[in-house]
This record gives structure tokens, C-alpha cells and sequence, in this order.
């Protein structure tokens, strides 16, 4: 019984998270590429109630139903799901030993700045020149240093604080229902 309320549960998650990959919004003064959406809020919610392994199956989920829907744009969601990765490990791993709030807010900092340098490095070598070539964007090729600390690091800034905060809001009042 409890098995499949844990998977009923990564299911719900799964979908909400699906659906919310397509209300986005790019930020003002960054590339219009980088979008933020509140679909990392399910995948943390999964994380931090029913642990790391369904947080990392809500993120696939919703990141192969987000490519299968939206197939004209492949790097995309590879890399939400390795920011969706980053992020919410290290916040689960640093959550984990002490499972306080405060535990859960230093976690949530930790994953941000995680997410930060490895969706950087990622986007430096694999995903921004991926992107360039897909897309014929040579002049992102060009600056891809400038693209980086003007843009992809302040994007993942303001989505792990935005995301963070949301996601403690909703936290308190969901834990016990979803549990």
C-alpha cells in the first residue's frame, strides 16, 4: 500500500511538474533563451518528502515528456535536467543529516550555488556550443564568455532563490499531504 502511494505521489508530482515547464518567462536584461518556470518545485517537493530517487525520476519524467512535446528544441530540456540534478541533490544531501529548517535553507543555498558553477561549465563547453551549432547562433560561439557571466550566471541565480523560495512556502503546508 504504501509502495504505490509513493508511486501515485512521484506520478502527481510528475505531472504538475510537466505542466508548469510551459508557463515560463524569460527575465529582463538576460537572453530571451533562458527561461524560468516553477517546474523544479514539484521535482524538490518529491525530493525532500519522498527522497532523492524520486526527485530524480519527477525531473526525467518531466524532462522527456518536455522534449517529446517540444522536439525543435533539444538542449533545452537536457539542460534543465542536469540543472534539476545539480540543484536539488546538493540540497537534498546537505538537507539530509540535520533535517531542519535551517538544514533546509543552507541546503537550498548550497544547491544553488552548485547548480550555478555546473550549469556554467556545462554551458562553456558542451551546452551553449551545442546550442550555437543547433541553432546557426555563431555570434553566441563568439561571446560565449561574456553569455556565461552576463547571462547563465545570474539566470541560475535568480531560479535557485526564486525556486527556493517558493518551494519553502509550499514545503510546511504540503509535507503532511503528500506524505
Amino acid at each position: 500500500m504504501q509502495q504505490n502511494k509513493r508511486l501515485m505521489t512521484t506520478s502527481m508530482l510528475s505531472a504538475v511538474a510537466f505542466v508548469l515547464t510551459f508557463i515560463k518567462f524569460p527575465l529582463p536584461f538576460l537572453p530571451p533563451y533562458l527561461t524560468l518556470d516553477f517546474s523544479d518545485v514539484p521535482t524538490l517537493l518529491a525530493t525532500f518528502i519522498l527522497g532523492p530517487i524520486a526527485g530524480v525520476i519527477v525531473t526525467l519524467i518531466k524532462n522527456i515528456l518536455n522534449f517529446l512535446f517540444n522536439m525543435s528544441d533539444p538542449v533545452g530540456p537536457v539542460a534543465n535536467f542536469l540543472a534539476g540534478m545539480s540543484f536539488l541533490l546538493s540540497a537534498y544531501f546537505v538537507y539530509k543529516n540535520k533535517k531542519s529548517t535551517q538544514a533546509m535553507i543552507y541546503g537550498l543555498i548550497i544547491g544553488t550555488i552548485v547548480m550555478t558553477i555546473v550549469l556554467s561549465i556545462l554551458n562553456y563547453f558542451v551546452l551553449l556550443p551545442l546550442y550555437g551549432m543547433i541553432f546557426n547562433l555563431g555570434d553566441v560561439l563568439k561571446n560565449i564568455k561574456i553569455v556565461i557571466v552576463s547571462g547563465v550566471i545570474p539566470f541560475n541565480i535568480i531560479k535557485g532563490i526564486v525556486i527556493s523560495i517558493i518551494f519553502v512556502l509550499l514545503y510546511r503546508r504540503l509535507k503532511s499531504i503528500l506524505k
